[in-house]
């Protein structure tokens, strides 16, 4: 369905973008900021986000500036947190910004975006917790079943000229990438980058079921199993880990944001969960295979590569609850279900790195 045409008074000088968390959600949001780099040249483009992810937007070629803002901060305390929101109103107010897009739709961007003072005040008409009130222009994502990405497109279609193609940039930084050929250049190819955890219970496939997958891989074509995550996946990591019977690498929850992207960068494939490292692994374009349970493949797959997410088929299959009394689909998806996937993409990567 075509969206409603926004037609801006002036030409933007000052555009910010609204999108401060997660890591997943940032990744689906990349597009949007190169289209809107090539609409308006000129323009002076930032990014609030949360300082957590900060860094994985540093060096953007299309970011004019990065403005974190300590979400933690603004939630200790009913005292220093609102004294720290309100002081970060005031700094995003004195930017001057005369277009703001908030991708995010939740109450606390909805204050952000109406503290800016801008005169065009964009955001997506599923904002929750009343964050519509505060825009001048709802843009329709209502249309059913849509991806992500293809949801915070609608905002590139409403401002008109959409590009063709959605571009996903994502910095990887020289001191990461040194880093990076330190830690693992003497392991063997396939580098085979394994995330196990998520936040969720519910998408959390058992670390036995991605050992058995990574054995399988490492069995036939060899390489090495590299692991990463936050520091509270960490058990869950070493948990994978000592089930494996090829080299390995445990990451987990040792590298900073640029130092994972940078990682995810050098991947052979990704195998992991819905989750944040997935998504950035499909915006650096490297290849990815990902079990889905409780959220839909159509959804928050992983863009561009759909084929390579396989769902449980259980009859409460994409609920979107982050705990279950039965986690019945964890069985079901069983580690054969993914095989065909993975060994698609070895045997790709082996033909184009045969001697």
């Amino acid at each position: 369905m075509p969206v409603r045409r926004i037609d801006l008074p002036d030409v933007p000088r000052r555009i910010a973008i609204l999108k401060p968390s997660a890591l997943g959600d940032i990744a689906h949001s990349l597009p949007v900021l190169t289209a809107l780099r090539e609409r308006f040249p000129r323009a002076h483009i930032a990014w609030i986000v949360n300082c957590a992810y900060a860094p994985i937007l540093d060096g953007h070629p299309d970011l004019d500036d990065v403005i974190p803002f300590d979400r933690g901060a603004i939630g200790q305390g009913w005292l220093r947190g609102p004294l720290e929101f309100i002081r970060c109103l005031r700094e995003i107010r004195s930017l001057q910004f005369d277009v703001v897009i908030d991708l995010q739709g939740l109450l606390r961007t909805g204050l952000m975006t109406g503290a800016t003072g801008a005169s065009v005040r964009i955001g997506l008409a599923s904002g929750r917790e009343g964050s519509t009130y505060f825009y001048t222009h709802c843009v329709d994502d209502q249309t059913g079943v849509t991806h992500a990405v293809d949801r915070y497109w609608r905002v590139i279609e409403a401002l008109g000229d959409a590009p063709k193609v959605k571009t996903f940039r994502v910095p990887v930084l020289s001191t990461a990438r040194a880093w990076v050929n330190e830690q693992l250049s003497r392991f063997a190819r396939p580098w085979i980058v394994v995330g196990v955890g998520s936040r969720w219970l519910t998408k959390r496939w058992p670390p036995d079921r991605f050992a058995e997958l990574v054995n399988s891989a490492q069995d036939r074509f060899g390489g090495t199993a590299i692991l990463v995550g936050t520091p509270d996946e960490a058990k869950l990591a070493r948990q994978a880990q000592g089930l494996l019977r090829g080299p390995a690498v445990q990451l987990t929850g040792t590298t900073t944001l640029p130092q994972l992207v940078a990682v995810l960068a050098e991947a052979d494939v990704m195998i992991a969960n819905d989750t944040g490292p997935l998504h950035l692994a499909v915006a650096l374009g490297r290849p990815v295979v990902a079990p889905y349970t409780c959220t839909l493949i159509d959804r928050t797959g992983p863009y561009g590569q759909l084929q390579h997410a396989v769902a449980t088929s259980v009859d409460c299959a994409g609920s979107y609850l982050k705990t279950c009394p039965h986690m019945k689909c964890m069985p079901e998806l069983t580690p054969a279900r993914l095989w065909p996937a993975l060994e698609m993409i070895l045997q790709r990567w082996q033909r184009q790195n045969a001697a």
